[in-house]
């Protein structure tokens, strides 16, 4: 039984547990058919850790527009998002609403699946990322030309609050903009710009103090430590690097055990306990979609459960101390 005591998301978890929940909610729409994978099961008893039993978790995978929760070893709460593309970032907060995008829209929903918040991306634009900033604002970027755009958002009353353009370093698609952006503990804003093949830190009026090349850099971190936690989709490696831009620890998918390696990854974290999760879309059912190392790269849990789950693009571990809602508070 996992033990949410002392931790910010008790309460928030306990919500969706509730027996009186609604199987199907106002807010969802039916997704399209998820195809069969041959020979898809439940996680081997042989791998690493404690299968869907390891982490109280929030999960969302890009080709799968199903939400999961999933609490002591069981999917205890499922949110459909309808058809079309795709869930790439996703929070629960400490009040229990889930704030989420999903391309062409972002949302704040409830235990019960009711919308609190909803904001339709404007034609020729895309939404991949969003951040809480607390309890009822959210920082999201629009993937646009002629440049990509910050928005911070009331979610209470769902007013544009401020907008201001992000300069993007080199020409690309819309859709090739960015997968994560983040406001840091500091006050800065950390922008990995997926086609650019760059992490810029930008400073509060939006201007450059910090860059760290890396093809297909799809997320970036800031650790409690100073180091940037970053990861590479074109190269399969997830490399935590200094001010200096010196590696301080990388994990390289080409590096694990055949068995256990992810096709691809695309979103990590790292845990409080020095831990690094590693999410994948998993190969179509044919890898893992999760693998958890340590700082000296045992492997300490592989998910590998296509009979219950999809792919996995980003995951939200529930009993972690830090508040979704104070920036840099987790390391996501």
């Amino acid at each position: 039984m996992h033990d949410f005591q002392g931790k910010p998301l008790a309460h928030a978890v306990s919500l969706y547990l509730r027996d009186d929940l609604p199987a199907w909610g106002p807010a969802e729409e039916e997704t399209e058919p998820i195809p069969e994978i041959p020979g898809a099961g439940a996680c081997p008893a042989s791998y690493p850790g404690n299968g869907l039993a390891e982490h109280p978790m929030l999960w969302v995978g890009e080709g799968d527009n199903r939400m999961f929760l999933i609490v002591n070893g069981r999917i205890r709460w499922v949110f459909h998002a309808g058809k079309g593309w795709e869930y790439d970032d996703v929070w629960m907060l400490t009040s229990g609403r889930i704030l989420f995008s999903h391309m062409y829209w972002a949302a704040e929903i409830t235990p019960d699946k009711r919308f609190t918040w909803h904001f339709k991306a404007p034609e020729g634009s895309e939404i991949h990322t969003l951040q809480p900033v607390g309890e009822d604002h959210a920082l999201m970027v629009l993937n646009s030309h002629p440049l990509p755009r910050a928005l911070f958002v009331n979610t209470r009353s769902g007013a544009v609050e401020w907008e201001r353009p992000i300069p993007y370093p080199a020409p690309s698609s819309v859709h090739g903009q960015f997968r994560r952006f983040r406001l840091t503990a500091e006050g800065t804003y950390l922008a990995p710009c997926l086609e650019a093949g760059v992490v810029l830190e930008l400073d509060r009026d939006f201007r450059e103090i910090w860059r760290y090349e890396l093809p297909g850099c799809w997320a970036a971190v800031r650790l409690k430590n100073g180091n940037t936690l970053v990861t590479g989709e074109k190269e399969g490696v997830h490399r935590e690097v200094d001010r200096q831009g010196r590696t301080v620890w990388e994990i390289r998918l080409e590096d694990l055990p055949e068995e256990y390696r992810p096709a691809g990854s695309q979103s990590c974290c790292r845990l409080h306990n020095g831990n690094t999760i590693v999410c994948s879309r998993g190969g179509n059912g044919a890898t893992p979609q999760v693998i958890e190392v340590t700082p000296k790269h045992e492997i300490v849990w592989v998910l590998k459960d296509w009979k219950h789950l999809g792919p996995c693009t980003a995951l939200q571990i529930l009993d972690e101390p830090g508040i979704p809602e104070q920036p840099g508070a987790c390391f996501r």
